[in-house]
């Protein structure tokens, strides 16, 4: 599968205000500051495309990119860490499940975890509550430039083993391990 296009579509603040598209969509989701802007550029080979900021909890809206008019990349609100009040977090909370319950076009969900790091608490509650809604997925490890080379299938298999579900290194620079990714993808929708 060749990623020839890629545009930003629409921000929506819940499930009701996001157009259908008639594509498979694969939901990104991760802590705030994952770096799932960067991976959508990365993946797309387009920089700026989404909008990266150091600041965590920038990403307020369900993003959606229409990518070749062969899938959507959902950029989605992060969990864990923002600068924003309690309620505006339940709220992005009710608003982000009832997306990721209910989205029709939702082919997988693509859940980023930062390589950095041992498995957060919200991680892991986030992977588990993926698991108790029977809802397909994999994982992302980002920000594998910032760790050893040497260390990175280490990450990645210990991820394998805590989560119990596929994980994929992501480089912001090496385009072999992101090759890895777009091929899963091509696989779940049959490119």
């Amino acid at each position: 599968m060749k990623i020839k296009t890629a545009k930003f579509i629409t921000s929506a603040p819940s499930l009701k205000e996001c157009p259908s598209l008639n594509l498979p969509e694969f939901a990104l989701i991760g802590r705030s500051n994952v770096g799932k802007s960067s991976f959508i550029n990365a993946i797309v080979n387009i920089k700026g495309l989404a909008k990266t900021s150091n600041t965590p909890g920038k990403t307020k809206l369900i993003n959606l990119f229409n990518i070749s008019d062969l899938f959507v990349f959902a950029d989605l609100p992060g969990y864990g860490y923002a600068k924003v009040s309690g309620k505006t977090q339940n709220q992005w909370q009710k608003n982000l499940e009832k997306y990721l319950l209910n989205r029709e076009e939702i082919a997988s969900l693509i859940q980023l975890i930062d390589s950095r790091h041992p498995i957060q608490e919200n991680d892991l509650q986030m992977a588990q509550w993926i698991k108790y809604n029977n809802l397909p997925s994999f994982i992302v490890a980002t920000k594998v430039d910032d760790i050893p080379k040497s260390q990175v299938l280490n990450v990645c298999k210990k991820f394998e083993n805590q989560l119990e579900l596929e994980v994929f290194p992501f480089s912001k620079t090496n385009s072999f391990y992101n090759q890895k990714i777009i091929e899963k993808i091509a696989n779940i929708i049959g490119k």
